[in-house]
């Protein structure tokens, strides 16, 4: 079994990808796989990390602002679009694979383009409950469109052959138990807040969150687990500002990475976040209730989208960043956490959205599409 994996530009495409790499090879030990990504990307380093071979190409997406800068940077693009195709034809051409996989990133439209071409079958993933364009080219003479989300397929090309397969999840999320979770991170029976932003920090969640935190490091009503990120290291400070030293008060557990993130989460009775696809899958697989603040710098305002499919569902409830106030956050939190009813509804509707075989499902279409059944 040879597998072409194609992803790049964020963790949200890369990781998913490695997962079912994994997944595969803990079924087939001996099974090839080569990926392909973009030069400079972060998918050189994840994927590396991980132990597989790596092909690169270079590819870059069309910008749509009306600028002499935007405009020299797409005629660029359609250069690199025709230099990556052949780029790509090479790579496949060598490896000569049995299936390409796409999940997401620019990278993937040349690659599986050239590979449909060349008489290779793929597939590809769409974590989003909005799909990104090139998903949606790709959708045209994929064999199987994999979703994260039903009602994706609606923005998908009419004819292409969809199966909802759910978001890889890890297996530490899985497996977390939310006692065990307490004990570990020593906490007791006051409701338990989580909230981050990403590994680099989103400055409109730390802004909105600090009085929120300072008020729980005063009266010590909530327990609370903060990340602020690479470029939050100023958040300490301003929520001393707000009357509140970080340091002393023992509910307050804020640092700027959270490398236990399974466990915080399980631990968790209300998670404050981001939308972003794999986030939001996790938030599903533990059931816990959210408060989510999508980021409106994503393209197609797809976390907008990945959001209201929780809200819709009486799972979450959303602030859009244009709206969020601290006042608004602290509202919002303060209603969640003292009706058990209304938290204990968002959490059965929540789980009752999760998909956690969706490694099983992925590697069933794969023996499907090769004709190993």
């Amino acid at each position: 079994m040879k597998l072409l994996f194609a992803c790049g530009g964020t963790a949200g495409h890369i990781n998913p990808a490695l997962a079912i790499a994994g997944y595969v090879k803990g079924r087939h030990p001996d099974a090839e796989i080569l990926f392909v990504g973009n030069r400079g990307g972060m998918e050189e380093r994840l994927v590396k990390n991980a132990g597989y071979e790596m092909e690169l190409i270079t590819i870059s997406g069309f910008k749509r602002k009306l600028s002499f800068d935007a405009l020299k940077q797409n005629v660029l693009t359609v250069k690199r679009t025709f230099s990556s195709s052949r780029e790509a034809k090479k790579i496949i051409d060598k490896f000569k694979p049995d299936l390409c996989i796409g999940t997401g990133g620019y990278v993937s439209g040349p690659v599986l383009r050239t590979a449909a071409k060349m008489g290779v079958p793929t597939i590809i993933h769409e974590q989003n409950a909005y799909p990104g364009v090139t998903n949606k080219m790709l959708s045209k003479s994929a064999k199987k469109v994999m979703l994260a989300v039903s009602g994706a397929e609606k923005y998908l090309d009419k004819n292409c052959n969809y199966v909802v397969v759910g978001n890889p999840v890890r297996k530490e999320i899985l497996a977390a138990d939310k006692s065990k979770a307490h004990l570990e991170l020593g906490l007791d029976e006051r409701p338990v807040v989580l909230s981050f932003g990403g590994s680099l920090g989103a400055r409109q969640i730390n802004e909105g969150v600090a009085s929120l935190i300072a008020r729980s490091g005063q009266d010590g009503q909530y327990q609370h687990i903060h990340g602020y990120g690479k470029y939050g290291k100023w958040f300490p400070d301003l929520v001393k500002e707000k009357g509140a030293d970080i340091d002393e008060c023992p509910n307050l557990d804020v640092r700027e990475y959270i490398d236990n993130m399974a466990t915080c989460m399980a631990a968790a009775d209300l998670v404050i976040s981001r939308a972003g696809a794999i986030t939001l899958s996790e938030i599903q697989a533990l059931g816990k209730p959210a408060i989510l603040i999508p980021s409106p710098n994503v393209a197609e305002n797809h976390q907008y989208h990945n959001a209201m499919a929780l809200v819709n569902n009486r799972a979450a409830d959303i602030i859009e960043e244009k709206n969020l106030t601290e006042e608004l956050l602290i509202e919002k939190v303060d209603s969640l956490l003292q009706n058990p009813d209304k938290l204990r509804e968002y959490s059965e509707n929540s789980h009752k959205m999760a998909i956690i075989d969706s490694n099983e499902r992925i590697y069933s279409i794969i023996r499907q599409i090769l004709g190993k059944l």
